[in-house]
C-alpha cells in the first residue's frame, strides 16, 4: 500500500459515511466529502441524495486531486504527509499549507512550493507533525463548533499523530 493509500484508507476511517448533522456549516457529507465539493469536482449542481449515494472510489479520486496532490504530499517526508493530508480534508488545503508553513517557519502564502519543501525535508518530521498538531488543536479550540464536536475532533488529531509519527 502506498503512502497516500494509507493516509487515504485513515480519513475513510475517521470521516465514516453518510452525515448530515444539523450543526455542521459543511452540510450533507459522505465519505468526508460536502455536498459543494462533490458538486464542484463534478461540474454540476449535486442533490443531497447524490451525496449519499458517492461511491468510495469516487471519494478517492476527489482526496487524490483535490487535497492531496493539491498539498503536494508525494513530496513531503513521510508522516508530514498525511497529517497535511488530514488537515486538508479537515480543514482545506489552504489552512493545511498555512499549518504547514508555519511549522516549518517560513513565509505563510498558503501554497506549498519549493520553499515549504525544502524546510519541511530538512526538518525531523516528527518534529514538524507534532508542531502541525498543536497548531490544528488551537484552531480547533477557536472555533464556535468546538462545543459540539471537539472532542471527535481531538480523537482524530490524536489517531493521525499517532499513526504519523
Amino acid at each position: 500500500m502506498d503512502r497516500f493509500e494509507q493516509a487515504l484508507a485513515h480519513v475513510f476511517q475517521v470521516e465514516g459515511g453518510f452525515s448530515d448533522h444539523p450543526s455542521d456549516p459543511g452540510g450533507a457529507t459522505n465519505f468526508g466529502i460536502t455536498q459543494a465539493v462533490l458538486a464542484a469536482w463534478r461540474g454540476t449542481p449535486v442533490t443531497r441524495d447524490d451525496v449519499r449515494t458517492m461511491t468510495r472510489q469516487e471519494a478517492g479520486e476527489i482526496y487524490k486531486a483535490r487535497y492531496w496532490d493539491a498539498c503536494r504530499c508525494d513530496e513531503l517526508p513521510a508522516g508530514v504527509d498525511a497529517m497535511v493530508f488530514d488537515a486538508a480534508v479537515n480543514h482545506g488545503p489552504r489552512q493545511a499549507a498555512l499549518f504547514l508553513q508555519r511549522a516549518v517557519n517560513v513565509t505563510d502564502d498558503g501554497v506549498i512550493g519549493p520553499q515549504t519543501l525544502a524546510a519541511a525535508a530538512r526538518l525531523k518530521p516528527a518534529d514538524t507533525v507534532c508542531e502541525i498538531a498543536a497548531r490544528r488543536m488551537v484552531f480547533y479550540a477557536r472555533l464556535n463548533t468546538f462545543p459540539t464536536f471537539g472532542l471527535g475532533w481531538a480523537r482524530r488529531l490524536m489517531s493521525v499523530l499517532a499513526a504519523a509519527v
